[in-house]
């Protein structure tokens, strides 16, 4: 099988478990399924492992698409011989495709065309043989209709071999070759557009020179945004007589007046055909690659902001601050549904900070609030110093929580749909509240590029950094699990197997028929299928089921097996849960089968001693220094706590409580040598940093990560 081949290939994978994997991934399995639930199948291959294979299978898939297209394209041009075929159904890649391709598109008028209908097609040839001396006064035999001399028949000769060079697999991997070793990215300002404002975030890139293959993404994409933007022009070279040089090594073979022609033939084909393609090909090649470092950082990012730690189920009152507007409060109950909404004015030009303090404290006790939740945006640390001059009569913890995102699910589709008589602010509110709450739940509502996290997330290929972050969220997702009975249409649509349609299936019918008692109950969802059930059920989890199981990550399909168990053990199945001393007794080679092994019974085991266990970390206070109000407060040498709120290749970004977020540069992460930011910090950790050097005017601060 050719892209079973194709896909061991580029993995190195086990021939079975990429076969199995891939009639897996046919018959309509996902990928959390099939590594969590069929890793007898795969040989135990893990996510990672089962995307790198989709990934090519898809790349196999487009490239047949493409082999089709152009055999038929040549069928239709009836030059499509048995050799010609074989080359192409042979290729593995699309490069090399594409080039096979080459001489036979259907392209716009050339150069090289307007020579042939000219009838100059012979004389290129007579040239190219290499073996005439006298070549001018075989042109003059071309002198004809618009060929009104022999140097215009020598002159359309040279734009047939131009084209013939250009065509040649050989040079153009030889150019290639060269592009990839050795190309050059250099910048140069645009004079006009030098002082603009908006121009000086790319000052570094006025004037600029790198390698290519070494130039960094982030810096790769900076380029290409800043001459996007009209405030530089860049542009590829290498050693163009070098590249000349190779391709007439590679062609001429006399001394004749023919090898003085193919000479032009060949500056002509490097400089109008072979470089400008080429070097376009190699910078997309370059951008394709920052694409993919930029996507996979924003990948990781995302990955971490969607597993921060939740506080659970609290009673919270959350803040969206404001100055002249005023502090948007609402309170929510556990479930995170909203229970009383209303705005104080604490800070100037009202400046009620008493009864602002009062009403927080009166709420906090008439809705028996457990936390506080305070947006970090504008008035965020007036708000939080304010807070803590409140006595609550229960000990409230009080969180500073990103607000990155929260005015886009606000003035979202789906925040009218869950708020349809409250305004924007309102529900901006809740959104930070329930992040608290459980930031995965309500982060998975926001289009993930609004989030704040990531690297030049708008520059790179959309369509890739979509599904790159689609299976980002379908993974945390699944890895978490789902309260069916709570999760909202955006957070059930990510759980395998379900989707959007199926998702607002299940919470029309918890509308209309209540809470689901048990997973027998998902059956009766409209349109869910015997396959939606077997992907998605042990990802969604019910609370207080008659049988425990369904709060776990035990699959339905094994429910038999721990049944079993439990009778082998003489005792009831919630008498297994939890308890390890008991569970350590079986042997599980005795509940071995063809198709359970090992792998799933070891799993089982892990969940029956802590079912539904949250593989995050808990929610944690945290304060920032409270002398520190805004950039101009900052000195150098400085110890300040902060949060880790962005990690990019090129270093972390740190939130020490005031508006700009500080940089602390790979070279200050370590005093080794960093390869890896994320092997020092992780989004949302919380750091000590040292204050290295601030900027006032650019709004820069360089920060050192203390040990």
């Amino acid at each position: 099988m050719q892209l079973v081949s194709y896909i061991i290939t580029h993995t190195q994978l086990p021939g079975t478990s990429v076969k199995n994997t891939v009639e897996l991934l046919n018959d309509g399995s996902t990928i959390p399924f099939i590594s969590r639930y069929r890793k007898e199948r795969t040989g135990n291959l893990d996510e990672v492992q089962i995307g790198d294979i989709v990934k090519y299978k898809e790349q196999f898939e487009t490239l047949e698409k493409r082999k089709i297209t152009i055999l038929k394209a040549l069928e239709d041009q009836d030059v499509l011989s048995a050799e010609l075929r074989q080359k192409i159904e042979a290729t593995q890649d699309i490069t090399t495709l594409e080039d096979i391709y080459l001489p036979f598109k259907k392209s716009r008028k050339t150069k090289a065309e307007t020579a042939r209908k000219n009838g100059l097609e012979p004389l290129a040839k007579i040239i190219m043989s290499q073996n005439a001396s006298d070549v001018d006064s075989i042109a003059h035999k071309y002198i004809k209709g618009d060929i009104s001399s022999a140097e215009d028949a020598l002159e359309g000769a040279r734009h047939i071999i131009s084209e013939w060079i250009n065509e040649r697999t050989d040079v153009r991997n030889n150019i290639r070759q060269q592009l990839e070793r050795f190309a050059m990215i250099s910048t140069k300002v645009v004079k006009s557009k030098k002082d603009d404002e908006a121009a000086q975030k790319f000052r570094d890139y006025f004037e600029w020179e790198e390698s290519l293959s070494r130039i960094p993404s982030h810096r790769l994409l900076a380029i290409l945004r800043a001459e996007k933007e009209g405030f530089i022009k860049a542009k590829i070279t290498i050693d163009d007589e070098k590249a000349l040089f190779k391709i007439e090594d590679r062609i001429i073979k006399s001394r004749n007046a023919c090898a003085s022609q193919i000479q032009l033939a060949i500056q002509d084909a490097y400089k109008r055909l072979l470089f400008p393609s080429l070097s376009n090909e190699a910078l997309q090649n370059a951008k394709e690659k920052a694409d993919a470092s930029a996507i996979t950082v924003f990948a990781k990012n995302l990955k971490q902001l969607l597993l921060g730690s939740p506080l659970g189920e609290k009673r919270v009152l959350a803040i969206d601050p404001g100055f002249r507007t005023g502090c948007k409060i609402v309170c929510l109950d556990a479930q995170g549904n909203l229970k009383h909404n209303e705005t104080i004015y604490p800070h100037p030009p009202k400046s009620d900070a008493i009864g602002a303090m009062k009403k927080i404290s009166s709420l906090a006790e008439a809705y028996q609030i457990e936390a506080i939740a305070i947006g970090n945006g504008t008035a965020s640390r007036e708000t939080e110093a304010l807070i803590r001059k409140v006595h609550f009569k229960n000990d409230i913890q009080v969180f500073v929580v990103s607000e990155a995102g929260a005015s886009i699910y606000s003035a979202s589709k789906i925040a009218r749909e869950e708020f349809p008589n409250y305004d924007v602010t309102v529900r901006g509110s809740v959104s930070i509240g329930r992040r608290l709450q459980d930031p995965l739940a309500e982060l998975v509502k926001i289009d993930a590029k609004s989030i704040g996290v990531g690297q030049y997330q708008h520059d790179v290929d959309q369509t890739k950094l979509q599904s790159e972050l689609d299976t980002v969220v379908e993974s945390c997702v699944n890895a978490v699990g789902v309260n069916i009975n709570t999760a909202s249409t955006s957070l059930l649509s990510y759980v395998s197997g379900i989707g959007p349609k199926l998702a607002g299936n299940i919470v029309n019918y918890r509308t209309e028929h209540g809470v689901f008692k048990s997973r027998n109950d998902i059956k009766k969802v409209p349109r869910l299928g015997d396959k939606a059930f077997e992907q998605g059920a042990a990802f969604l989890r019910i609370k207080e089921s008659k049988n425990p199981l369904d709060d776990s990550a035990v699959h339905p399909e094994s429910y038999t097996i721990v049944e079993k168990m439990a009778k082998d053990l003489g005792k009831p199945i919630p008498e297994l849960i939890g308890n390890s001393t008991v569970l350590q007794k079986l042997n599980l080679q005795d509940y071995c089968s063809d198709s359970v092994g090992l792998p799933t019974l070891q799993d089982i085991i892990k969940e029956l001693e802590k079912p539904g266990l949250d593989i995050r970390e808990q929610a944690k206070v945290f304060t920032f220094n409270q002398n520190i109000k805004s950039i101009t407060d900052l000195q150098e040498g400085q110890l300040l706590p902060g949060i880790v709120n962005n990690i990019t290749n090129f270093g972390a970004f740190v939130d020490v409580g005031i508006k700009e977020s500080g940089l602390i540069h790979v070279s200050n992460l370590s005093d080794s040598f960093v390869s890896d930011v994320n092997a020092h910090v992780s989004l949302h950790q919380q750091v000590i940093v040292k204050v290295l050097e601030v900027d006032v005017p650019r709004k820069r601060i360089q920060l050192k990560l203390h040990k």
